[in-house]
């Protein structure tokens, strides 16, 4: 099947179809001299569809009395043919006749023209038509395009995604420490990111930072600031010293230079040996500390401000001692804040107590509470990155 002629973005392309020479040299008497119209005719009907295909045009004129093949049979075959579905059609007919209007139209005929019209009415209506007709195409191409383009991006922020996962580190265990995590993209590229790390024989770092907004923005701060803390390349910073590192990356990242940016953080610092764990947080949510008797969680929260929003703020460390065998969670703020379809929202309050309930045998709290967050929004996807952090401190 021969691909169609594209029509002219600004020109009008008329194709006769019409077993009488008379009548097509009458139209094309009437349309010569007409700026930007080019006038094809076809006087064996058989070979409409494929005249069509060659001239590509922008609207069709055809008889509805016609040897070999009748006009209403003709209009039913352009429009079952893709490639000529929407072109205009106009019908030439000797007589108003109510009845065969009505079939025409019913065909998919655009217009009704008794011929020979006025030929001011004829030009009239076929640039009406043609430049309808032209309009619906560059809709279609700029949709086809934006579809195209949205699709790039798409690929781009899923190559992102899989490299942003790929810095995060591999559940393992760490000496007495067992680290294990959660990580569940929004539908979006978004501006979580996480860790843990030695910073030396007897002390652990683990943090977790949430980028406001989303997108490949989000993503690449993310991105720098935990290889800023990873790498522990903030100059003249103790890394041991939560709130120094949080003071740090606060002057490392201002919002003025991130393009209105800033993230949230918790930051903490585990002792082996002494069984302390030092934290601070810059507007995060509080990270849970749970410890193997029952005993009610404890929450590390910090009243430290957004990283990035205010320059030459300090943060305080606090601390804690650590039972063995107790459980730290980390989380971003996706973990519980989850609607309901009737729009309320999952009190903090579940939440904790989610992570307080020992789940089956077998089953990660962090899963458990996943599948617990899904049953209540009603969906399997999430609105916010969903991110987590559980480590056993043997």
């Amino acid at each position: 099947m021969a691909t169609p002629k594209t029509p002219s973005a600004r020109g009008v392309s008329v194709l006769l179809v019409d077993d009488q020479p008379i009548i097509g040299e009458a139209v094309r008497r009437m349309l010569a001299g007409e700026e930007g119209v080019a006038f094809h005719f076809c006087k064996d009907a058989a070979r409409a569809v494929e005249v069509a295909a060659e001239t590509g045009p922008t609207v069709i004129l055809q008889d509805l009395v016609m040897p070999e093949i009748e006009g209403l049979e003709l209009v039913k075959r352009f429009r079952a043919d893709e490639r000529f579905r929407d072109v205009p059609i106009i019908v030439l007919s000797t007589k108003e006749e109510a009845a065969v209007k009505a079939e025409a139209f019913a065909l998919g005929a655009n217009d009704y023209i008794v011929k020979l019209p006025d030929r001011l009415e004829l030009v009239a209506r076929v640039r009406y038509h043609s430049r309808g007709y032209t309009a619906f195409l560059e809709r279609n191409e700029a949709f086809a395009a934006l579809q195209a383009s949205q699709q790039v991006l798409a690929n781009d922020l899923a190559t992102a995604a899989h490299y942003v996962r790929s810095l995060l580190p591999q559940p393992q265990r760490m000496g007495a420490v067992e680290a294990d995590w959660r990580f569940i993209p929004s539908a979006e590229l978004g501006g979580d990111a996480f860790g843990y790390h030695h910073l030396d024989d007897t002390h652990l770092a683990v943090y977790l930072l949430d980028v406001c907004g989303h997108g490949v923005g989000a993503a690449l701060l993310s991105v720098s600031a935990l290889n800023a803390i990873r790498s522990e390349a903030l100059p003249q910073t103790d890394f041991h010293d939560p709130g120094a590192v949080l003071a740090a990356l606060n002057k490392a990242f201002p919002m003025e230079r991130q393009n209105d940016m800033f993230f949230t953080i918790w930051y903490g610092v585990f002792d082996t040996v002494a069984r302390s764990l030092r934290w601070a947080g810059g507007g995060h949510p509080p990270a849970v500390l749970l410890s193997p008797g029952g005993d009610p969680p404890v929450l590390l929260d910090s009243d430290g401000p957004l990283i990035g929003a205010v320059d030459g703020l300090e943060f305080d460390s606090r601390s804690v001692s650590v039972p063995a065998g107790a459980r730290l969670f980390v989380y971003s703020d996706g973990a519980f804040e989850i609607s309901r379809p009737d729009g309320s929202m999952w009190a903090f309050d579940d939440f904790l107590k989610t992570l307080g309930t020992p789940p089956p045998v077998a089953v990660s709290p962090m899963d458990a509470l996943v599948t617990l967050a899904r049953q209540i929004s009603g969906r399997e996807d999430f609105s916010d990155d969903v991110s987590m952090l559980e480590l056993v401190l043997g």
